[in-house]
């Protein structure tokens, strides 16, 4: 069952018009949210991001659109798919109402809510290989569309086709400055020493709620100092850890990169810190 605007429909009979302009023009946002036995993660981060997203999009939001509605609009699906004793992946998305061409005729919006079971309750480590590669063809731009969730993913498409043909697991995207920003499906973080570094969002990296969740884990962490600063690719084989992060996922950890292998003793301590807090939280 699918949530179209407050109605819930069988996936099967929830269509949407060739006209929907995130169809036809990418006008449109969403929010990918980890929900726990029926308890939503991260949410009030996820819900500013989200408001963040509209005002840059210049979408109009409606004065229903509180935390609650939209919990309640979420739970509702979760419930109706019998899955509130599960781990569930919850796609939001807000997308401008039909009309107009590449100008709208207005700034409604409206809104769809789909789910799927995830496996495990908790975020658990990928000890697996997983080879990446640098995606060099096409560049995202430094600026604050690329730092929202929208659905003008172009880049991050052709990067998985790129990674998939020549058997990696993910590749690394860079900006238009050539520098390091994230991967296809989440932030990246680099270890050297006991220095971990992450782009910056002026980067053009997006805004994740895994990175925010982490980066105040490693605030209290006081044998770690943080940097928010420009990875270039030089500095990818010099690390002793690569990782990225995802809502989904948690922390995946990077154990190749060209002819240089990774540890994951850092991934795995701050995976024990983010899953105590999705405990207690």
């Amino acid at each position: 069952m699918i949530n179209l605007n407050g109605k819930l429909h069988k996936d099967e009979n929830a269509l949407i018009h060739i006209t929907n302009r995130g169809y036809a023009y990418g006008d449109s946002l969403f929010e990918t949210i980890r929900v726990n036995q029926g308890k939503i993660l991260f949410w009030e981060d996820h819900y500013f991001r989200l408001m963040a997203s509209m005002r840059i999009m210049r979408m109009q939001i409606p004065k229903t659109f509180t935390p609650e509605f939209l919990e309640e609009e979420m739970i509702k699906v979760v419930e109706v798919n019998e899955l509130l004793d599960k781990s569930v992946r919850v796609k939001l998305s807000i997308h401008r109402v039909t009309g107009g061409l590449y100008t709208p005729l207005n700034n409604e919006v409206e809104y769809t809510i789909q789910v799927a079971e995830l496996k495990s309750p908790f975020y658990i480590l990928n000890d697996e290989d997983y080879e990446v590669t640098l995606f060099k063809d096409h560049y995202i731009a430094n600026d604050l569309l690329s730092t929202i969730k929208s659905n003008n993913k172009s880049v991050n498409v052709l990067a998985g086709i790129f990674a998939k043909d020549n058997d990696f697991d993910n590749a690394l995207l860079l900006n238009t400055n050539k520098m390091v920003i994230e991967a296809i499906n989440g932030n990246l973080f680099l270890v050297k020493g006991n220095t971990i570094k992450t782009p910056p969002i002026t980067d053009g990296c997006l805004k994740g709620i895994l990175r925010t969740q982490l980066l105040r884990i490693l605030e209290k962490l006081e044998d770690f100092t943080i940097i928010e600063e420009s990875i270039s690719p030089f500095e990818l084989q010099k690390a002793d850890e690569l990782f990225m992060t995802n809502v989904v996922v948690g922390i995946q950890p990077i154990t190749k990169y060209k002819k240089k292998t990774y540890d994951n003793k850092v991934s795995k301590r701050l995976l024990g810190v983010l899953n105590s807090r999705v405990r207690l939280g």
